[in-house]
């Protein structure tokens, strides 16, 4: 028997996987992920996550909805800005990077538009997930309490590690409030913070033999008094 998956080997083991296999994840796993992940810190234990999870019937009706409003070119207006206007170095050499690869792994040109497109449009079908997650919280909370549900998510991704599962967190879900928020019937105070991409990867697909890099402890840190 293998050894359970340390925190560790959990988050070497994490990535941002954009090709799934079909194969379902029992409901009873979604649902121990996601309570456990509630343990997660939150400034004055404020808890300010909701998560809504699709399988099924559910998550291909929605994929449907979104597939034909992007098929007739709509848009929304986003909930925020995922990255700020004309982003600097180094952010924007390393994003720039990112999506080097990604091109690279597919045998895409950046300047062909259409295969750009089509990139793009795989986050909306969850990158053929069995499981689709949203994550909100109270439009009159502060980012503070977005910095807890970043904590929150990272929980839910480790947990599904150690489950042998696979995820992608998707702050791009955020482009589709209007919708979104229609499917799941959400209140007027509940905006929507993310998506997340749940399931089995599929080892073979290109883009999940990509390894974003990291910056050297040097660049990012500086211990004192040690």
């Amino acid at each position: 028997m293998s050894r359970p998956m340390n925190v560790s080997d959990a988050l070497r083991h994490r990535m941002s996987v954009r090709a799934f296999k079909p194969d379902p994840v029992p409901g009873s796993t979604v649902r121990e992920i996601l309570e456990v992940a509630s343990r997660s810190p939150s400034g004055g234990n404020l808890q300010p996550w909701r998560v809504y999870a699709l399988a099924g019937r559910p998550l291909d009706e929605f994929r449907a909805i979104i597939a034909a409003k992007l098929a007739a070119g709509e848009s929304e207006t986003p909930e925020y800005d995922v990255y700020p206007h004309n982003l600097w170095e180094p952010f924007k050499k390393r994003r720039r990077e990112t999506g080097s690869h990604r091109y690279a792994a597919l045998g895409v040109d950046d300047k062909d538009k259409a295969a750009l497109k089509e990139l793009g449009d795989r986050n909306y079908r969850f990158f053929g997930a069995p499981v689709g997650l949203f994550f909100c919280l109270d439009r009159k909370l502060g980012s503070p309490q977005w910095s807890d549900m970043g904590m929150y998510m990272l929980s839910v991704m480790l947990l599904a590690a150690e489950r042998g599962l696979d995820t992608c967190p998707q702050e791009s879900w955020s482009n589709w409030p209007v919708s979104v928020r229609a499917f799941l019937e959400l209140p007027d105070d509940l905006m929507l913070f993310a998506g997340m991409s749940m399931g089995y990867r599929d080892p073979d697909h290109p883009l999940n033999r990509i390894r974003t890099a990291r910056e050297p402890f040097e660049v990012f840190a500086e211990m004192r008094g040690f």
